[in-house]
This record gives structure tokens, sequence and C-alpha cells, in this order.
């Protein structure tokens, strides 16, 4: 062996060379990837309870859909799911909260399609779809059933309108409150139909369903019509949606009834504070859409006239984009203006 063939002091042979080179890049690699690691991302999410905003009062249907979802999210994310129930504003108290709240995924909200396709057309908001929300999908539609006092003698939704056109600007209908479901609802009726009649707003559901038996009124549109219809108090005219309500399969829906009504997007999604890691609402949107699926969780929704319904997060913000320019319109022609 020559000179020229040992190492010279100081110098690395070339396996030497390109191990050391393999390790220093590791290590920079990895130091990389850790400061670039948010520290949430570090550890198992969630590793805590994830509270759970309802913008609405305990008791309606909102309310137990919040909670029928807030349970089966506890078993499968395995943990505390826990429900805020933040009322007020038509769902913009409850909203803005989540807004404002810290995007680590531990904060949620039960996103009302009213707040973000309605509310905006009335109102200067402090948050909005794009800048304030990441959402995890659409999760159920809202069936309100169109229903009448007894007396009344109507039985089927165009012998409602029938009627109404012969009296014009005589007959009643009643809501939870402006700007409410069925408050946009029976709008809708008037537009479509071209007929004419009072609308009488009251503080949530309970009152409705007071009004109604109480003959104050002569109809509601809103899903404690289920209830009432079941009894036999009142007579559900048609399900204000495109099919029929699974638990009142004799009662047309708005297709089966020949006047032609078509409703904008609605419902109830599931969204976080924007900024939330992207991870975090993919594998909520993955909860979810498997809970949405089972027999047992759309049998408990149903019992509140909600219907599971899986969308993803980019088809449910096509509909509320859509939805929001319909009411733009809608809201316009009956008098409702943005607050200045």
């Amino acid at each position: 062996m020559t000179d020229r063939d040992l190492p010279q002091p100081g110098a690395q042979t070339h396996a030497g060379r390109r191990s050391a080179l393999l390790t220093g890049l590791r290590a920079t690699g990895a130091a990389i990837a850790l400061a670039g690691t948010p520290l949430h991302a570090q550890s198992r999410w969630p590793d805590k309870p994830i509270r759970f905003v309802v913008p609405f009062p305990p008791g309606g249907n909102s309310d137990a859909l919040g909670r029928v979802l807030a349970d089966r999210l506890k078993d499968v994310l395995k943990t505390n799911v826990v429900v805020d129930n933040r009322p007020g504003g038509t769902t913009q108290v409850g909203t803005e909260a989540v807004a404002r709240a810290e995007p680590d995924g531990y904060t949620m909200l039960l996103a009302a399609a009213t707040a973000f396709t309605v509310l905006p057309n009335l109102r200067k908001l402090n948050f909005d779809l794009d800048s304030s929300f990441e959402m995890a999908g659409g999760v159920a539609d809202y069936i309100a059933i169109a229903t009448a006092r007894k007396g009344l003698g109507v039985k089927t939704l165009p012998e409602f309108v029938a009627l109404a056109r012969r009296q014009p600007g005589k007959l009643t209908w009643g809501s939870a409150g402006q700007a409410s479901a069925g408050h946009i609802y029976g709008e809708i009726l008037k537009r479509e139909t071209g007929i004419d009649m009072l609308h009488v707003p009251f503080k949530g559901s309970a009152e409705l369903v007071t009004a109604l038996l109480g003959d104050q009124i002569d109809l509601i549109i809103d899903g404690v019509g289920l209830g009432l219809a079941r009894n036999g108090k009142a007579v559900a005219l048609a399900a204000f949606y495109d099919s029929r309500h699974p638990e009142l399969p004799d009662v047309p829906s708005l297709n089966d009834t020949g006047l032609k009504i078509k409703l904008p997007a609605g419902g109830w999604g599931i969204a976080f504070p924007k900024g939330t890691p992207r991870p975090i609402v993919d594998q909520t949107s993955a909860a979810l859409e498997r809970i949405l699926a089972e027999p047992d969780t759309r049998e408990k929704l149903l019992r509140a006239s909600v219907v599971a319904a899986w969308q993803t997060p980019a088809d449910y913000r096509r509909g509320l984009d859509a939805a929001r320019l319909y009411y733009a319109d809608l809201l316009k022609a009956i008098g409702m203006k943005q607050e200045s």
C-alpha cells in the first residue's frame, strides 16, 4: 500500500463523508420540521374537552341536533364535547363568540345557515363565512311543516293558497320571530304564489304553538308542526321541503303540491374559528360523515324534525353562497333592508 492509498490526516473516506452528510441533513430536517410544527400538533388532538357552541336556546330542534352530535362526537373523538347554548340576535351572538375564539380546535360551532345567508343582508356583522370560519361540513336539514288551525277548514296547501287569494290580507301566519326560518318561509310562500297574508312574530316556537291552538293565527311553517300533526291538534298541509317528512309519509312535500316552490339551501353545518389547523377540521369532517350515516343518529334527529344530510365543506359553502344571493333579492323585495 502506498502513501496515496492511506487516508490523510483530517480527511474522510467517501463512505464517511456520505454518512456524515446524511446525518447532518436528517438533523437539519428534523429541526426545521419541529420549528414549523404548531405546539398543538405535537400532542394528540383532542386531549381536553371541546366547547360546542349552539347559538339557540335549550329545548328546540337546533339544541336537540347539537346534543345528539355532541354525544356521538364524544365517543368518536374520545373526549367530552360540552354544549354551550349561546342564543341571541337570531344566532348572531353565539356565531360571533366562535369567530373570536382561539383557533386551537377546542371551540366548535353549530353553524346555522341563517347566520350566513339572511343576517348578512340585514345587519353589519363582525364575521363572515370566508374570513371568520373553517367549515367542517353540512350536517342536517330542517323540515318545517306548514300547519293550519283546524277551524280554518283547509286540508292542503293549495286550498290554503286559494283561500288567501279570496281573502287578500286577511289570513295570518306566525313565526318564532323576525328573520326566523318560519318568517322567511312565509315570505317565500307569499312571493311564489302571489298571495297576501299578515305576519305575526312571536318569541320562540312555544308561543307559536299556543297562538295556533288558540286560533290567534291561521298558519305556521315550523318544525313544531310535526308534533301538532301527530296529535291531531292542527292540520299538516305540507312538508316545507323537497321531499316528504319520514315521520309524516302521508303529508305531501312542496314538490307534491304542484305549487312549484323552490327553497334555497339551509339547515346546519359545523364550523371552527378561522385558522384552526386543517388536520383537526378534516378529522372532525370524517367523524361527522360517519356519525350521520348511523341509523340510530338519523332516527334521533328525525324526532326533532331534523334530517341528517352530510355535505362536504365545499358543497355546503357553495349552497350558502347561492342562498345569500337569493335572500338579498327576497329581503329587498319585501322591504327588509340592512340596518344602517
